[in-house]
């Protein structure tokens, strides 16, 4: 659920125009607002620091001025040396196990012996050592809806919405690869022009600007090539790398998620309408494409705590159960039913769901689901989603309720981002918000964590938001185990810090941050543990 970068969209806004015209201790105190005077703390104004911007998260708002979770702090203070290991499942798009800082945390089946093809443990999964893998060899996906215009099921009450959101955002990225296009072909262009007037296959930038030719056409060339400069760019090459880029996320929606005839279920093999029909997928759990959302996922819950890699997980007593459910689309609901399913029967406590869509055709099953980890005493940590909408009137999916209606569960958290500025714009742009259908805010805007082949990447939205909460969750667990898992989300939820401001959501409406979920309070570690020592008996 990342936000792309605004370099690309700029140089296509701004290069229009020339495509027209020319072509724990419990004895301490919560930290709590307004008693400390929290919303009058001197915001951060000077530019963070490296090591701030990739640990921002786990900062606090008294000691650093920037409103991240205390975890740092409660690792100095309150952590106790000795902790129970929690499990935590990941339901996501895949993780890199191999990766060097969560491999130590990854969890291992050890009523399974790997590679026998033989189900040991008799769970129903063959040689699921890590977790399952419900996609199979899936990696991409139609929409949701775009599967209801599949469907040709007009007599559904949503087939019309569908249709008219269809058509809108075919038209949108056929406008958007169109632009892109015209701006990499206009470069390509110049630059080559530039070249071949050089004499040279390649040129510097010294080059270019020590051209003086009075020719036309030539200075035309010239002039796009130093725009290329002036957008940042070293060469031309670069900027149509970035452009290639951004040009495959409209070609990918055209050509899967919103292409009716595209059937991306084939690779699988099962029928995803029953959900009796339970045998298939592998243990696959670490695809070759697709796994980055899941592994930067992975790692803000558990990337190995002080070990000089990449950055720190929020969690320290972790093991990670991976789950693949999360495609590039659309997931099933099948799919994330049965991962909760799995999850709650071999051992996890903690759920980790970053995914969700606003149609969902069988989300009584992900209900029934959820409700069964509440039984089963199971925490399940959501997104909120990145739609900017206010999901009380709006449904996102998954949800414990329908509308504003009685929850299924008192063991669901659904997580929505801010940002490391404190203030009216704390609340990530993108965050969805509902003071009914969300729970509690946590930082999910430029998150630095683990991504597939031993790298780390800024990735950002509510997806990053749930596994921070996700993380503080096992970590509090770990430290007081006999907390229930109602227990569990009432500390996170009661904890949190209490902003008392007037903030800026969605469609530039301005609203009392205390109105923006269920607690009207962003997750505070240090507080956490404080008021946990006090519950758990």
């Amino acid at each position: 659920m990342k936000k792309q970068t605004n370099k690309i969209a700029l140089i296509t806004l701004l290069f229009a125009g020339i495509i027209l015209l020319n072509g724990c201790g419990s004895t301490a105190p919560l930290l709590s607002t307004p008693i400390e005077n929290i919303d009058q703390t001197a915001v951060k104004l000077s530019e963070m620091t490296e090591d701030e911007d990739r640990s921002w998260s786990h900062l606090d708002l008294i000691k650093d001025s920037i409103p991240g979770v205390s975890l740092d702090r409660a690792y100095e203070e309150l952590v106790k040396p000795n902790g129970e290991t929690v499990v935590v499942a990941v339901i996501d798009s895949g993780i890199d196990i191999s990766h060097e800082d969560l491999q130590a945390n990854v969890w291992i089946n050890e009523d399974e012996i790997p590679d026998n093809g033989i189900d040991d443990d008799k769970n129903g999964y063959i040689d699921d050592v890590n977790g399952w893998n419900f996609l199979g060899d899936s990696t991409n996906e139609q929409l949701e809806y775009v599967r209801l215009l599949a469907s040709k099921d007009r007599s559904n009450p949503r087939f019309e919405e569908a249709k008219a959101l269809h058509e809108k955002e075919v038209e949108k990225n056929k406008l958007m690869k169109n632009r892109l296009q015209l701006v990499r072909d206009r470069f390509k262009e110049s630059g080559e022009a530039v070249a071949d007037y050089l004499g040279k296959d390649s040129f510097t930038k010294e080059e270019v600007l020590a051209i003086n030719v009075d020719e036309s056409n030539i200075k035309q060339q010239i002039a796009v090539v130093k725009q290329a400069y002036g957008f940042g760019y070293k060469s031309i090459s670069a900027l149509l790398e970035d452009v290639d880029r951004d040009m495959k996320r409209p070609k990918e929606q055209l050509e899967y998620y919103l292409n009716i005839d595209f059937d991306g279920r084939k690779a699988v093999g099962d029928n995803p309408d029953d959900i009796d029909d339970r045998d298939y997928g592998d243990n696959n759990v670490m695809p070759k494409n697709g796994s980055v959302h899941g592994t930067h996922v992975s790692g803000i819950i558990a990337a190995v705590r002080n070990n000089g890699l990449g950055a720190n997980g929020a969690a320290n007593n972790v093991k990670i159960m991976a789950i693949r459910n999360t495609p590039n689309g659309d997931e099933y609901d099948k799919d994330v039913a049965l991962g909760v399913y799995y999850a709650v029967d071999n051992g996890a406590k903690i759920i980790n769901m970053s995914f969700g869509k606003s149609f969902s055709p069988h989300s009584d099953w992900v209900r029934d689901a959820i409700a069964y980890a509440a039984k089963k005493d199971v925490l399940i940590v959501a997104a909120a989603g990145n739609n900017a909408e206010n999901t009380d009137e709006i449904q996102y999916y998954p949800n414990d309720q329908l509308g504003t209606g009685l929850e299924v569960s008192d063991t669901f958290i659904k997580v929505g981002s801010t940002t490391n500025k404190y203030g009216s714009g704390i609340v990530s742009g993108f965050s969805n918000y509902g003071k009914s259908s969300v729970d509690l805010f946590a930082p999910g805007s430029r998150i630095y964590a683990t991504v597939p082949d031993g790298k780390y990447r800024y990735l950002q939205g509510t997806s990053m938001a749930s596994p921070l909460v996700a993380g503080i969750a096992a970590l509090v667990l770990s430290q007081y185990p006999k907390l229930s898992a109602a227990q569990l989300k009432q500390v996170l939820l009661a904890s949190g810090l209490p902003l008392k401001k007037k903030v800026s959501v969605g469609d530039d409406s301005v609203l009392p941050f205390s109105d923006l979920s269920r607690s009207g309070r962003l997750v505070n570690a240090y507080n956490a543990l404080i008021m946990a020592s006090k519950t758990s008996k």
